[in-house]
């Protein structure tokens, strides 16, 4: 198949090697600096326990330059951070020919198949959550944390059949399976980024050290708490994705006491990142002006705003963690702080 990977960080890298590696034509839109590493000396896979696979897919700097000529692509990965997915979708409006191919969403967080779906008006999107973690060690280096997850899909649209990319990605080594419900596996998905990920981000600690002061994790929990009464009151329902037992983390949130609930969500920290911090934390170290805070912790609370549904603790998470992006709260405010940050917060619930 041709493939086109819409960006070329740790995730559209990986997916883009496994399909290359395996007989697909791909081209990768990628950074300038990506794509002359990738031409130069190709893209790396690293994987646990797996000689490294090294190919040579085409890169392109824009997308204008991959529609050439009324190029045609089977299938598009768009494989950017959930911030972006506005921006980045006006070159396909400009460029791609009509009708649209298929496009595969991979980001973290609510909505955004609904926004692709409206910019584009198209209804062939496929939502895609990766819960295989994987690091970009170079422009031209992807390396996979441990391969015990997977690839999930589900259908934006009941006639839309997803099967054929489920064997798509399984041909290609990666462990996929099929959701039926798109609304449900994208919540999930963000629920188990939202574990120890804004806390962390605010802190500047990782979530395991976080997670040993007790205050903090309470807040977590609350959090959580939050966002899966935001899920049953919206009918939507908890799924396991690959490798990571969702449902049971949700059981857990709701009916266990605290001190059974500490080393479910210490493991699911560990097993997930490893000693990686978690991604606001990385895009606020890096000096990015946006988080995708706003498409898990701030979709819970604007959510709950509209079914009239408390959430102090996650519009407090996402609204302070904004404004330091933003730069309107220096980092040092809260960094190593957690009593500051539990006063901060106990604020929104006045």
């Amino acid at each position: 198949m041709k493939i086109l990977v819409y960006g070329a960080g740790a995730v559209g890298g990986y997916l883009g090697a496994c399909l290359a590696h395996h007989g697909h034509d791909v081209t990768m839109v990628a950074r300038i600096v990506a794509a002359e590493a990738i031409a130069k000396s190709g893209l790396r896979l690293s994987r646990p326990s797996a000689p490294d696979v090294l190919v040579r897919p085409q890169t392109v700097t824009s997308v204008r330059q991959a529609f050439l000529e009324n190029q045609l692509y089977d299938l598009v990965l768009l494989a950017i951070k959930s911030y972006d997915v506005n921006e980045a979708l006006n070159p396909l409006i400009a460029f791609s020919p009509r009708p649209y191919p298929p496009i595969l969403t991979l980001q973290n967080g609510i909505g955004i198949e609904e926004l692709v779906m409206d910019a584009l008006e198209v209804d062939s999107v496929i939502a895609g959550s990766l819960t295989t973690p994987v690091s970009r060690l170079t422009p031209g280096h992807v390396r996979v944390e441990h391969r015990s997850r997977g690839l999930a899909l589900a259908p934006t649209q009941k006639k839309l059949d997803v099967r054929p990319w489920v064997t798509l990605f399984s041909d290609a080594e990666v462990e996929c399976q099929r959701v039926g419900d798109h609304l449900s596996m994208k919540w999930s998905k963000a629920v188990l980024n939202m574990v120890g990920n804004a806390t962390s981000a605010i802190l500047n600690r990782h979530p395991g050290a976080i997670y040993k002061y007790e205050p903090m994790f309470d807040l977590e929990m609350e959090m959580l708490q939050e966002a899966l009464a935001v899920m049953k009151r919206l009918k939507i329902k908890v799924v396991d994705l690959p490798g990571t037992p969702t449902t049971r983390l949700a059981l857990a949130v709701r009916r266990l006491p605290k001190f059974m609930v500490r080393p479910i969500l210490t493991r699911i920290v560990s097993e997930g990142r490893g000693e990686k911090m978690p991604s606001f934390h990385i895009d606020l170290s890096n000096g990015r002006n946006k988080s995708e805070v706003l498409f898990h912790n701030g979709a819970i609370a604007a959510a709950g705003d509209e079914l009239g549904i408390p959430t102090p603790v996650n519009h407090a998470l996402s609204d302070i963690l904004l404004k330091m992006v933003r730069r309107e709260i220096d980092w040092k405010v809260f960094d190593g702080n957690p009593q500051r940050l539990i006063e901060e917060v106990a604020k929104y619930g006045d």
